[in-house]
């Protein structure tokens, strides 16, 4: 496991505007990421944060527990399969969405399966019809 204490060791570990995680990892205090991240499976149990602001986020897999965010904006979410509680952002490309009560996104949602756990749940696009490609 990597285990981040400082801003500085996340810097250090960013190459050319790319954070890699091939392993587990853990920040030990508010960290700001300048950079793509880019990681095969994410698993979380416990995020919390105030803001979330990502250019781009590659992930085979993210999977998480429990997310507490206030504004999560994400410029392209592109995954395989996300499991999650609520999702906004402004692309998504995905294979399986599961969310529990809202997904948007503004310009372009494409997935394999999307599925709300709530009975009412909603899910869907502004600008283009949401494409369901399974």
């Amino acid at each position: 496991m990597k285990i981040y204490r400082t801003q500085a060791e996340v810097d250090n570990d960013i190459v050319d505007r790319v954070l890699e995680i091939d392993d587990h990892v853990r920040f030990e205090f508010s960290v700001v990421i300048a950079a793509d991240i880019v990681a095969w499976n994410i698993m979380a149990w416990d995020i919390t944060a105030w803001d979330i602001a990502a250019r781009n986020i590659a992930a085979r897999n993210i999977a998480a527990w429990n997310i507490t965010a206030w504004d999560i904006a994400a410029a392209d979410i592109v995954v395989w399969d996300i499991t999650a509680w609520d999702i906004a952002a402004r692309n998504i490309t995905a294979g399986n969405i599961r969310f529990y009560a809202i997904c948007t996104a503004y310009e372009h949602l494409s997935c394999k399966s999307i599925a709300a756990k709530r009975e009412n749940g909603k899910y869907f696009c502004l600008d283009e019809e949401v494409k369901i490609t399974g």
